[in-house]
């Protein structure tokens, strides 16, 4: 079998097909221990953790939406370890560039959780983010990430910064053409990047197989010249394994890495979307079998790091964390057509000053 980390193999021929990297199966067993990360137990319990916040979060905030809280939301149930273990094998210095979907690695990043309750609702608030925080706010234009990760990557290769820029895009976003532009600017000049697609079966309702002919997302890097890996979106310690590559391989000036997540997102693909019309019963379950939280759960469990009482203490921890930022939200001062204003305009229009001067004097008056 070709190695998925074997860079000259995979360059032998355009096309030829790559292997789904996968460490863990569904009963949470070890298959391809070659592949195992250099991770200690207290990063898998940590691990785990998170992604049972991302499980929580999502079940959570689709409540919140439903219930008028909160704006339209992107969920993100099912593909906790294509973000949140992906998110996990960077550090600190590392860039972040997330799209709507991909608020929960961007919260672990160092987003607080309030800012983003505040992004979804549109506030200004939720893209002013903390001094430290590299990252950019969520991404809404499909595929603009990619541009921007690209330029980042290269900017970090000359200046001989020892950090990447991670982005993320979904199966329907590889068709669009700023993927195909950033990608092969990427490749041409070496830049610091790491693109994953997150492939989980749909852009929007449309499959896959319907908006691409390629037999996977992942040999579309081989026409960019960029090193590519499939994984199992569904394997946390695979995704994990995949990126501190990938890492590795950027910072040390070998390229860019695109990386392809074969997930499912359980939920709609927003709020106003309705899934049923498109997929059915027996697709979502058997995926469910696939889950990584039962993965993971089965593993820990069999290595004595993890049992019920940690679960329902890190739920409940999530629910108390929840709950905290929405009473912050709750204390933000609304946003005004004042504000729109000063936001909009560094120096600004002659008639929009004397708006304001005369919807000021109206309100003191």
């Amino acid at each position: 079998m070709l190695n998925p980390f074997d860079a000259e193999a995979q360059f032998e021929g355009i096309g030829k097909l790559y292997p789904v990297l996968r460490i863990l199966d569904e009963e949470g067993e070890i298959v391809d221990d070659t592949l195992y990360p250099d991770i200690s137990d207290d990063e898998l319990v940590e691990l785990m953790k998170r992604m049972v916040w991302g499980r929580i979060y999502d079940t959570r905030v689709t409540n919140l939406n439903r219930q008028g809280v909160l704006g339209n939301y992107a969920p993100s149930g099912g593909q906790e370890a294509s973000q949140l273990a992906s998110q996990f094998a960077l550090e600190p210095e590392d860039y972040l560039l997330p799209t709507y979907r991909d608020i929960p690695p961007l919260v672990m990043h160092g987003l607080p959780l309030h800012k983003a309750f505040l992004w979804y609702k549109g506030h200004v608030e939720g893209n002013l983010f903390p001094e430290g925080l590299n990252a950019m706010p969520p991404q809404v234009i499909i595929g603009a990430q990619i541009v921007q990760a690209a330029g980042l990557g290269l900017s970090f290769k000359l200046r001989k910064e020892n950090r990447v820029v991670l982005t993320y895009i979904g199966d329907g976003g590889s068709s669009q053409g700023d993927f195909y532009e950033g990608l092969n600017m990427a490749g041409s000049f070496d830049a610091k990047a790491i693109f994953i697609v997150q492939n989980n079966g749909f852009g929007i309702s449309t499959p896959r197989e319907v908006q691409t002919r390629a037999g996977t997302l992942v040999q579309k890097a081989a026409a960019a010249g960029v090193f590519g890996i499939q994984v199992d979106g569904m394997d946390p310690l695979a995704v994990y394994s995949a990126v501190k590559f990938a890492r590795k391989y950027a910072t040390e000036g070998c390229g860019p890495v695109l990386i392809e997540t074969l997930t499912y997102r359980y939920g709609p693909h927003t709020m106003s979307d309705d899934p049923a019309r498109y997929r059915d019963d027996e697709e979502l379950t058997a995926w469910e079998k696939k889950d990584q939280l039962i993965r993971m759960r089965k593993f820990l469990q069999k290595k004595g790091l993890w049992d019920d009482g940690i679960e329902s203490q890190t739920e409940e921890q999530v629910r108390i964390e929840i709950k905290e930022a929405l009473e912050k939200v709750r204390q933000t001062p609304g946003q005004t057509v004042d504000g729109f204003i000063d936001n909009m305009y560094s120096v600004k229009p002659e008639l929009y000053k004397r708006q304001q001067e005369s919807h000021a004097g109206r309100r003191h008056s």
